[in-house]
């Protein structure tokens, strides 16, 4: 997969896209066995050389209710993905991101990728909003 178009079509071809814009697209996932969706947003961004990467992220909750600390604490014994910051209609959330270089990316990786952003930001979601699901 080496162009965004292409990694639309193999969303596509399993999702239903809820945003669909020429470099965004936005999916639900299921969380089956906890019966929760988590909503994953997939980018095009490129570096400064202009190498590209598919940015996966999805909402975890929102920032105000959330130690700036504690999540520090958490990215850190993260071993996949990264707790960012970035606003939502003008309030800042806690966002589940990762980076892939297009290089590095196949349809098995990319899928496996989202399901992991997915599960692993509801976890999260999960903990620390008792049982909402914000996203």
């Amino acid at each position: 997969m080496d162009t965004f178009s292409a990694i639309r079509a193999s969303l596509d071809q399993q999702h239903e896209l809820i945003i669909d814009e020429p470099f965004l697209v936005g999916i639900e996932i299921a969380i089956p066995d906890k019966g929760r969706r988590q909503s994953v947003f997939l980018a095009e961004i490129e570096d400064r050389q202009g190498e590209r990467y598919l940015r996966i992220e999805t909402i975890v909750a929102p920032l105000e209710r959330f130690s700036s600390e504690k999540c520090l604490r958490l990215n850190l014994m993260l071993r996949v993905g990264y707790l960012a910051v970035g606003d939502l209609d003008g309030t800042p959330y806690i966002k589940m991101c990762e980076n892939i270089s297009y290089e590095m990316l196949n349809k098995h990786h990319l899928h496996t990728m989202i399901d992991l952003v997915a599960r692993l930001a509801d976890e999260i979601e999960n903990a620390l909003s008792e049982g909402a699901d914000l996203s």
